[in-house]
């Protein structure tokens, strides 16, 4: 018996299908962890990796999720001065800060890019680290579905525990014990702005042991916090029973 050739409508329906069930497996991936943390990223087992290869003493990745209620308001206000001040009025992408990081790039420029807080979050729990432009489209769609799906409340709630603040250090619980000996939930306008200072290299730069380079950042981010008018600036995601005292 000769085997039946698929034409090109067969071929379109299997493609369709796959691409119908990919959307729905993605979804549900989304929805899913808009009430359960991340039990891990990628980018934690590539730092888990690396370290066994390096041989550390302690190659254990630090990471303990906490809900918003369990931080210090200055954190989400600290990240969002310094990484995002438009995060409560974009949806998901700052059009403007994409531009200038192309044009700069285009000039060869060393900048840290245009990415939102929206897509550092998508890029980080849903993806690989890379900069083809495949894993670019793809951070786009899980940047519309977190914004659709989750809210602003709950994007930087993740953000503040997956985000890398110090060599296995993940999360602004972990990142608070290791160095300041607190909970997140004590931690002052000082001390998360200088978790933040570190945020864009935080291999490079340290917490701990601040370089003059981490203080400076620090001081900026402190007044940028100041002048954004404080956590007030922030209230619309914060906890109910913060926005109630």
């Amino acid at each position: 018996m000769k085997k039946k050739r698929l034409g090109f409508r067969e071929i379109r329906l299997v493609m369709t299908k796959l691409l119908l069930s990919l959307v729905l497996l993605s979804v549900l991936w989304v929805l899913v962890y808009r009430w359960v943390a991340p039990p891990v990223t990628l980018h934690m087992v590539k730092r888990r990796a690396e370290a066994g290869v390096a041989g550390k003493e302690d190659p254990a990745i630090r990471y303990k999720f906490v809900s918003l209620e369990e931080m210090s308001d200055q954190l989400p206000l600290a990240v969002v001065a310094s990484e995002d001040q438009l995060f409560l009025e974009h949806h998901g992408f700052d059009f403007n800060a994409i531009a200038d990081a192309f044009k700069r790039n285009q000039k060869g420029t060393n900048i840290r890019g245009g990415s939102t807080i929206s897509q550092q979050v998508a890029k980080n729990v849903f993806l690989w680290h890379g900069r083809s432009y495949l894993r670019k489209a793809v951070e786009a769609y899980f940047t519309f579905l977190i914004e659709v799906l989750w809210g602003k409340q709950r994007i930087i709630e993740v953000y503040l525990n997956i985000a890398e603040m110090g060599d296995g250090v993940f999360g602004v619980e972990a990142a608070s014990q290791k160095y300041f000996n607190k909970p997140a939930s004590q931690v002052g306008r000082q001390q998360a702005a200088r978790l933040a200072a570190v945020l864009p290299n935080p291999i490079r730069y340290s917490a701990g042991r601040p370089s003059a380079y981490v203080l400076g950042r620090q001081y900026r981010i402190a007044r940028a916090m100041g002048r954004l008018g404080g956590t007030t600036y922030i209230k619309t995601i914060l906890p109910e029973k913060d926005e109630k005292k």
